[in-house]
């Protein structure tokens, strides 16, 4: 199963999609997308920059404006986050040397509290 951990490359950014996928094509400016999502132009740009992340709202409003889902760009976003998690994590945390610095904290069978 492919996970944020065993991917070799960053997920496209959900502003990489929109604008290459959605505006581009669509011959839609930023500035336009704003006027039809009701947001400062600042806000669309940003996320397209990569500088700020797609919120529940902006997901709405943007899967209104594009005939798309929310879910859609929630999940675009949530797949960057999750591998940019996983990265900064496993270069902050060295690697133990076997199982014995590992804990599993599942119970097991026939344990107690």
């Amino acid at each position: 199963m492919l996970t944020t951990a065993t991917m070799k490359r960053r997920p496209t950014p959900p502003g990489e999609m929109l604008l290459e996928e959605f505006l581009r094509p669509a011959g839609i400016t930023q500035v336009e997308l704003a006027a039809r999502m009701g947001v400062p132009i600042q806000r669309v740009n940003s996320v397209i920059a990569g500088r700020r992340a797609v919120t529940a709202e902006t997901a709405i409003l943007l899967s209104r404006a594009l005939g798309t889902t929310a879910a859609l760009w929630l999940n675009l976003q949530i797949a960057v986050d999750l591998w940019d998690a996983e990265h900064r994590l496993a270069r902050s945390r060295p690697r133990s040397k076997g199982r014995s610095g590992s804990r599993n904290l599942a119970p097991t069978r026939g344990s107690t509290g």
